[in-house]
C-alpha cells in the first residue's frame, strides 16, 4: 500500500513540475516591472473661452423671454462688432423656468403659486486674442450680462507643448525604472508597453455676481498654461546583476 501511495504521489507531482517548468520558460510571464513618469511643460495661453450669461425674471414668460432676447441679441451683436467670428459664439445653455411664492410654514395646507417667469441663455464666447479679454467682459455687463460663468484660458493648439510633456513623462520613467532596477540587483530590460493619460488646464472661475456688476474694464491675467501627461511604463527584467 505504500509503495502504491508514493507511486501516486509521484504520477500526481510530475504534471506539475512539468507545468511550473513552462511557466519558467514562457516569455510572457517573465518578471517585469511597471513605472509611472509624469512630465509637464507651460506655454502661454491663446485663446479664452467666456460664459456669458442673462437672466431676466417677467410677470410672464413671454415678457421674460422678450427681455432676454433683446440683451442677448445686443451682446451677439457687440461681439460681432469686435472681431469675434461667428463660429467663435455658441449658445451653451437656454431655459424657462417659473418662479414660486412659497407659502409660510404655518400654512402648509396651501401649495406653491407661479409669480413669474425666468428665463436664462447663456452664451459660450472664444476671444483669440488675449488682450481683447478685459474688453470683451466689460462691454457684455454694460449690455445686459448678469450672470457670471467660468473664463477658460487655453490653446488652440497645444500639441507642440504635449509633446515636450510626454517627452518629459518617458524620461521620468525611465530613470526611475533604472533606479529601482539597479537597487534590486537586476538588470532592466526592454520596454514592452506604454500607456498615457494627458490634463488639460482646469478653467479658472470668473467672479461676475448678478447683485453687482464692475463698471470699469476688467482687470484680466492669462497667466500660464501647464499641461501634465502621465506614462505608465513596462519593462522586462533581466538576470540578477553579478
Amino acid at each position: 500500500m505504500r509503495r502504491l501511495t508514493l507511486a501516486t504521489v509521484a504520477a500526481l507531482a510530475l504534471p506539475a513540475l512539468a507545468h511550473t517548468a513552462a511557466y519558467a520558460a514562457d516569455p510572457a510571464v517573465q518578471p517585469r516591472i511597471i513605472v509611472t513618469g509624469e512630465g509637464d511643460a507651460g506655454v502661454a495661453p491663446d485663446m479664452a473661452v467666456l460664459t456669458l450669461g442673462v437672466t431676466r425674471d417677467a410677470a410672464t414668460a413671454r415678457e421674460a423671454l422678450d427681455a432676454s432676447n433683446k440683451a442677448m441679441a445686443d451682446i451677439i451683436a457687440a461681439m460681432k462688432g469686435e472681431g469675434i467670428a461667428e463660429r467663435d459664439l455658441q449658445t451653451s445653455n437656454f431655459s424657462v423656468n417659473p418662479i414660486y411664492s412659497y407659502p409660510k410654514s404655518e400654512d402648509r395646507d396651501q401649495t406653491p403659486k407661479v409669480i413669474g417667469y425666468q428665463v436664462n441663455n447663456t452664451l459660450s464666447v472664444r476671444v483669440r486674442d488675449i488682450a481683447k479679454v478685459g474688453m470683451v467682459l466689460d462691454r457684455s455687463v454694460t449690455l445686459g450680462v448678469n450672470q457670471g460663468g467660468n473664463i477658460a484660458f487655453t490653446n488652440d493648439d497645444p500639441s507642440e507643448t504635449l509633446t515636450t510633456a510626454r517627452v518629459r513623462a518617458v524620461k521620468d520613467a525611465m530613470a526611475k525604472a533604472k533606479t529601482l532596477a539597479e537597487a534590486a540587483g537586476v538588470t532592466l530590460g526592454k520596454v514592452i508597453e506604454i500607456t498615457e493619460q494627458s490634463f488639460q488646464p482646469q478653467p479658472m472661475p470668473f467672479a461676475a455676481k448678478r447683485e453687482a456688476m464692475a463698471a470699469d474694464a476688467v482687470p484680466v491675467q492669462a497667466g500660464e498654461n501647464s499641461y501634465r501627461v502621465q506614462v505608465n511604463v513596462t519593462f522586462e527584467l533581466g538576470q540578477t546583476q553579478q
